[in-house]
């Protein structure tokens, strides 16, 4: 699976880019289909401390699963983008 990470206003490090690589080599062991998986980090202009975005975008044959959440920190929202696509895919799997 190729895997494209995109930033709007921010650079990620190092381990952030590890992090992101290896929970979305997971989701694989759930669908092995998944043709590209595209990461999109920004923060959100406003003054909440929920303002780190994660939009996670796995293409799969037929359909693209789109996972948005906004959270404190990019760990957390890519947490929570992972464990939804991972349903996600479980459901598509199970409906194929």
């Amino acid at each position: 699976m190729k895997i494209t990470i995109q930033t709007a206003g921010v650079t990620p490090h190092e381990p952030l880019k590890e992090r992101i690589e290896k929970k979305l080599a997971k989701l694989e062991t759930f669908y092995d289909k998944i043709v590209e998986a595209t990461v999109y980090l920004k923060v959100e202009n406003t003054t909440e401390k929920l303002n780190k975005t994660t939009e996670l975008v796995i293409k799969v044959p037929g359909d693209d699963i789109v996972v948005k959440k906004t959270c404190a920190t990019f760990e957390e929202s890519l947490d929570e983008s992972v464990d939804t696509a991972k349903k996600l895919l479980i459901k598509k799997k199970e409906l194929a």
